[in-house]
């Protein structure tokens, strides 16, 4: 089982770069979408991907946020979790639950060029430890984490050492996730290797890899022989995010 997680930046604009070729190249059993920037009735009304069950959580505020799921299976049930207020009225996350295993998209809060929503941030991922000590134990966790943790995930890893996304606090974090029994699965699978997800979009960050891992897939350790394979799909382009993804036998 295939499942990819894409930060699109906007899934109406996506569309327009041939999102519907991209779904058939990279031929996802489970997508998990964010920032798709639509309401369920704008979704509804975007050309059809046939054969998936699509699924999605809006924020109040019109062309913002947003998840989405596709899936060839149609889920047991679909949900958003509860974190905070703001988190949820910007429809921030999916919980899916299929036989034998769970799913939770995400989209975390950046925290701000200037730092400006840091507290936000970390007070969502507060919340979402204490959601985590309570959740099912099958759970896979995907989506745009909003932080580098390692200087390998990070192109000029030293000049970005207080850069939100790359903070201490912010590392911290996923240090967190990995000590609660989390798999990083792409750096599991890969120690060494140098992939990155999102690209600014000034000074040709992408045509010269000036870029940050910043989306995930993490994995249960229960779980940790069912996932065959971890992937970046750095190639697919429309969106300054590109794919990431698992190959899950299940």
């Amino acid at each position: 089982m295939k499942i990819i997680s894409w930060n699109v930046n906007g899934l109406r604009a996506v569309y327009k770069k041939g999102f519907q070729e991209t779904m058939k190249k990279i031929d996802p059993d489970i997508l998990c979408l964010q920032e798709i920037r639509l309401s369920e009735e704008d979704l509804k009304a975007l050309p059809p991907i046939d054969g998936y069950h699509i699924t999605c959580n809006h924020a109040l505020k019109k062309g913002y946020s947003g998840v989405a799921i596709y899936s060839k299976v149609q889920p047991k049930s679909v949900a958003p979790i509860k974190l905070t207020k703001q988190f949820e009225d910007e429809g921030r996350s999916l919980l899916a639950q299929f036989d034998g295993f769970s799913l939770l998209a995400l989209y975390i809060p950046n925290g701000g060029r200037a730092k400006e929503f840091m507290d936000y941030k970390l007070d969502v991922y507060s919340h979402f430890f204490d959601y985590l000590s309570h959740a099912p134990k099958d759970l896979f966790l995907t989506g745009d984490f909003n932080i580098a943790h390692e200087a390998i995930d990070v192109a000029r890893a030293k000049e970005n050492e207080n850069a939100t996304m790359f903070t201490p606090v912010e590392r911290e974090q996923l240090s967190k996730l990995l000590e609660i029994g989390y798999i990083d699965t792409f750096r599991h699978a890969y120690p060494e290797k140098i992939e990155y997800t999102w690209w600014a979009n000034w000074a040709h960050a992408r045509e010269k890899n000036l870029g940050w891992r910043i989306d995930y897939v993490f994995a249960p350790k229960a779980f940790e022989k069912k996932v065959k394979d971890a992937f970046i799909l750095d190639k697919v382009m429309g969106s300054d995010h590109c794919p990431v993804g698992i190959d899950l036998s299940i």
